[in-house]
């Protein structure tokens, strides 16, 4: 954690499983605290979030701008027709 950043307590729930692993690694002395990993976590993910996003808008500017409405029409067709097949065969 940076010193003298700005910090707010917030509730998170967590898998079991994984809050034990965090403890365990605390317990090991391989992480400060539980609250510094979940800090780092969301510091991490927020990164890739954002690389995704300005990946995505590099490739939109490099194949002809961002998607027509009859293209994201197309799509949201398509992967919604995969996300149906999906969840059939998990049932």
């Amino acid at each position: 954690m940076v010193l003298g950043m700005a910090t707010k307590k917030v509730t998170v729930t967590l898998d079991t499983n994984q809050l034990e692993q965090i403890q365990s690694l605390v317990a090991a002395g391989k992480l400060d605290s539980v609250s510094g990993f979940v800090q780092h976590a969301v510091t991490v993910s927020l990164a890739d979030m954002v690389g995704w996003g300005q990946l995505l808008d590099e490739a939109l500017a490099a194949t002809g701008g961002p998607l027509t409405r009859k293209e994201r029409a197309w799509a949201d067709r398509i992967l919604r027709r995969k996300g149906r097949r999906r969840r059939k065969r998990a049932e």
